[in-house]
């Protein structure tokens, strides 16, 4: 069993140095795929057949108007057709799902922590967001990406305390088993338990790269200093070359935290994670 997230970050975000070991290790960006080759290898999976259209799509983004909007929340309306309802059966069928201990709390917890998951991959997976951040769809963005929104969720998921940790494990669970499958379509089949484990540092040191950004003592460009490096730093690419795309995403994560936590104390499973599309209109 992987140790809980929440106990995990907290650790991380108490532990003595923890600001310069995000500086100078090499979880500050993701230098460690570049020297080990393994940035070269898109994931089948995320390829976007329309890349050639990716620059007319990006020429009309002005990135300055984007994210300013008032946060509102991201629950679904009663009629979306994606919203999700807990399943409920009545008579012999009932009986029959209770004794499967489908009304059971840890399988409720588990159902809810795959909506979750899919809402997340809904959002990551699609090629608009690279549009938008004028990212290349690599398997590298899309982990990173992976992870931003990760810690978007469970950043949410530990306002609602102790009632939330079974789920944020959950979560957390589907989350490491869908990134070991990524990483096997990559066409990493070899030393894959040593990758999954570089993986799992990167996830924790990002997630306490944003943690720390969001602090009240935290500087004002904390968190797109932390977005440049776990997001778009790449070999011979600085802050400035992507300033416009790190500012924007950084309202982007600010708007979502405000967004969510205006969503309501429903375990986030109606939660629509504010589709980049209606933002850009």
């Amino acid at each position: 069993m992987l140790p809980r997230w929440s106990r995990a970050v907290t650790h991380l975000c108490k532990s003595a140095g923890i600001r310069s070991n995000i500086e100078n290790s090499r979880y500050r960006d993701f230098s460690v795929f570049s020297c080990r080759g393994f940035a070269k290898v898109a994931d089948a999976r995320v390829i976007d057949d329309g890349a050639e259209d990716a620059s007319a799509v990006r020429s009309q983004v002005n990135l300055n108007k984007m994210f300013w909007s008032k946060p509102c929340s991201l629950a679904l309306p009663a009629d979306s057709p994606i919203r999700f309802e807990e399943r409920k059966y009545t008579g012999i069928k009932h009986i029959m799902m209770k004794l499967m201990l489908a009304y059971s709390k840890e399988s409720r917890s588990i159902e809810r922590a795959n909506v979750i998951y899919r809402r997340v991959v809904y959002h990551v997976d699609p090629p608009a967001i690279y549009d938008v951040f004028n990212l290349e769809k690599t398997f590298r963005t899309n982990f990173s990406l992976l992870v931003l929104h990760m810690w978007l969720i469970l950043h949410r998921l530990k306002e609602e305390g102790d009632e939330a940790a079974d789920l944020a494990q959950n979560l957390y669970e589907i989350y490491n088993h869908d990134v070991e499958l990524r990483v096997y379509n990559a066409g990493v089949n070899l030393l894959l338990a040593r990758w999954m484990k570089e993986l799992e540092k990167i996830f924790y040191g990002s997630v306490a790269a944003y943690e720390a950004a969001l602090v009240p003592e935290a500087k004002q460009d904390e968190l797109q200093n932390a977005l440049f490096r776990n997001v778009f730093a790449e070999e011979g690419v600085s802050i400035e070359d992507a300033l416009h795309e790190v500012q924007a995403m950084s309202r982007y994560v600010r708007r979502e935290i405000a967004c969510m936590s205006l969503t309501g104390q429903i375990l986030l499973v109606h939660l629509a994670l504010g589709p980049l599309y209606t933002m850009m209109m």
